[in-house]
């Protein structure tokens, strides 16, 4: 869990963002101790409660942010105040239009 300083950093960090207009969405997310998983590889689905193994490669948390390039995000983001080994995957979502022609 994080520290009320690393809470106050990171809620300094969003205000920059929300101010630069391109902040949309974040959030933390619970333990996977507290999780379920549900797969459909026979046709229906099976359910998995947590935890799960590997916890240095679950996502403990997300930002949606809309820039006009991957490399803005980028730059924006290795200014995100931590200093613990956290990493950030940079994904894009797709856009309607993206989806547009797929059969």
């Amino acid at each position: 869990m994080p520290t009320a300083q690393e809470l106050a950093n990171m809620g300094a960090f969003n205000q920059t963002l929300i101010k630069d207009g391109v902040f949309l969405d974040a959030g933390g997310l619970v333990p996977t101790s507290k999780s379920a998983r549900i797969s459909y590889s026979s046709g229906k689905p099976v359910v998995t409660d947590g935890p799960f193994t590997e916890t240095k490669e679950l996502v403990a948390g997300f930002w949606i942010l809309h820039g006009r390039s991957k490399e803005e995000i980028i730059e924006r983001l290795s200014h995100a105040p931590f200093a613990r080994g956290e990493e950030i995957e940079i994904r894009q979502l797709f856009e309607p239009e993206d989806l547009a022609g797929i059969q």
